[in-house]
């Protein structure tokens, strides 16, 4: 199984307190799941692994790490010689979690709080989106995005497990690992999961 141990997280368990993050707990009395962001999904997963295995992937360049949860594909990036790592997050806490995660990794990475999937393509060299097809709307705005990246001459790659919404038409596979998906860490639940160029 593929992972990551050059990478120090803050990490979701069950004595973290980060399902007070979510809400109230539910009707039954059950405490809701930690947020989204806390756990390492599969598709950044494969994409921090390709970047510190390959690092000439991003030396020297722009990245922006899209939908990026708590950064582990932006401090990757950085950790392999990125010239500047930006990491797009919606969550408030999400934004909050990269920058202790950076700095525990002792890389600058710079938070970007918003929604870039609606903007014009921006300034950077590469754009790393991991696990962001797992909805028909988000896939399709994302797709709409990517297409402008890649007119704008920006290299993309897509970290996925092969999730319900993919452009498999529009990927090209450049490697492959087995990882955990969304927190598991159980071998039980590995999966094969991909870096694929877009274009």
């Amino acid at each position: 199984m593929a992972t990551v141990p050059e990478i120090r997280l803050y990490a979701a368990h069950p004595g973290s307190g980060l399902w007070r993050l979510a809400g109230d707990a539910d009707s039954e009395g059950d405490d809701p799941p930690p947020p989204y962001w806390a756990y390492q999904w599969a598709g950044g997963l494969v994409l921090a692994r390709h970047f510190l295995e390959r690092p000439e992937t991003v030396r020297g360049w722009r990245v922006l790490d899209l939908g990026a949860g708590s950064g582990l594909v932006g401090i990757a990036a950085a950790k392999a010689g990125a010239s500047a790592v930006f990491a797009a997050e919606i969550d408030r806490n999400g934004i909050a979690s990269i920058g202790l995660n950076a700095t525990l990794n002792g890389v600058e990475v710079t938070a970007v709080s918003g929604d870039l999937t609606g903007g014009p393509a921006p300034e950077v060299d590469i754009v790393a989106v991991g696990d962001l097809f797992y909805d028909a709307g988000l896939a399709e705005r994302v797709t709409a995005f990517l297409d402008r990246c890649v007119s704008a001459g920006i290299e993309v790659l897509v970290g996925d497990p092969g999730r319900a919404h993919l452009p498999h038409g529009r990927l090209q596979l450049v490697t492959e690992y087995a990882v955990a998906d969304v927190g598991t860490g159980h071998v039980a639940t590995t999966k094969p999961s991909a870096v694929f160029s877009f274009g």
